[in-house]
């Protein structure tokens, strides 16, 4: 351990061994932290369910967004939202109309949910947890505590 701190310490090209200590994570987030998480590409993989082929599958409910944060006005208008989205989804069904897909697709609001199964290493996690640890949005808060609990973090990294 105190090898392996020392290691970490002297930098990236010295710390090369956790580039081989591998995370595997499912993470259900919202559209707009993807986006974001999507700027870490090296070194990562992320597969995700197909919003393309899988958006009409099941029926759209308010639980599907981050809608934590909103005031009573914007829920409001998220629940709204979501019923133009259902009736949308329900069309789609029915009909197989290609419009009706497209509807969902095109509205569909960055705050929607979406589970990706990701693959990193602690090169990754040390690089997303120094460039995210104090971001504005919560969710990075939250996945910089995850990688706080993963074993030896803390210790190798000095946190």
């Amino acid at each position: 351990m105190d090898l392996a701190r020392r290691l970490c310490r002297a930098g990236s090209d010295h710390r090369k061994f956790i580039r081989q200590i591998i995370v595997s994570v499912d993470i259900l987030a919202p559209i707009y932290w993807w986006k974001e998480f999507d700027t870490y590409k090296v070194g990562t993989v992320s597969n995700s369910t197909s919003t393309m082929h899988r958006i009409h599958s099941k029926q759209f409910d308010v639980s599907d967004f981050s809608h934590d944060k909103l005031t009573d006005k914007a829920l409001a208008a998220l629940e709204s939202f979501v019923e133009v989205l259902e009736q949308n989804r329900l069309m789609y069904i029915k009909t197989n109309e290609k419009q009706f897909w497209y509807n969902m697709i095109q509205l569909l609001p960055s705050s929607y949910n979406q589970l990706r199964t990701c693959t990193l290493n602690y090169e990754n996690c040390i690089s997303i947890y120094n460039s995210r640890k104090n971001h504005k949005l919560d969710e990075w808060k939250l996945f910089c505590a995850w990688i706080e609990e993963l074993p030896y973090f803390k210790e190798l990294f000095e946190i």
